[in-house]
């Protein structure tokens, strides 16, 4: 459970630099994300999480 924790933090960390650092480029790419269509939106999501969790698997093992 902490390092689930510990992941969240990092995630949050990341986001919050990404956002202070370029908040007009951080806005643009919410906007262009809000226009684009669910389907597109489902299918990065998971390739982004089958990415995470073989990161995760192959660091474990």
């Amino acid at each position: 459970m902490s390092d689930f924790v510990t992941a969240l933090g990092l995630v949050l960390v990341i986001e919050g630099i990404l956002y202070a650092l370029f908040p007009e480029g951080m806005r643009r790419m919410v906007a262009d994300l809000l226009a684009r269509p669910a389907e597109t939106l489902r299918v990065g999501g998971l390739l982004a999480a089958a990415l995470g969790l073989t990161l995760v698997w192959l660091i474990r093992h």
